[in-house]
């Protein structure tokens, strides 16, 4: 009588593991238990990157904003305070992207936030 092999869930659960453990090293992408342990190690800081990316995108926002509005005579908290107090919305994001690929927009974005 031959053995049970588990069938098709667990022959497509491994196949997934061993997918996801394309690329890595050594013992990490062929022998079982270090593959499986690499690939659930790697989903769990995948989980926790994807969070940490959105602060570090942020943080380059405000660096390129900030270095912008320097070059504008003005600081970028003072820019962000002006901004609000202009009822300007829009996003570091947005205010990032302009600093960078239209210099003369963002020019006169600040001019408004200054006079506001």
């Amino acid at each position: 009588m031959p053995r049970a092999k588990r069938g098709f869930k667990a022959l497509r659960r491994r196949n997934r593991i061993r997918a996801e453990a394309k690329g890595f090293r050594g013992g990490r992408s062929k022998l079982w238990k270090a593959m499986a342990d690499a690939v659930r190690h790697a989903w769990r800081y995948a989980t926790w990157h994807r969070r940490l990316r959105k602060r570090d995108f942020r943080g380059l926002w405000i660096i390129r904003i900030n270095a912008a509005a320097r070059q504008n005579g003005v600081s970028y908290s003072k820019l962000v305070g002006g901004l609000k107090r202009a009822h300007i919305e829009l996003d570091r994001k947005i205010l990032a992207d302009l600093a960078v690929s239209d210099p003369s927009t963002f020019t006169k974005i600040v001019d408004q936030a200054k006079t506001a």
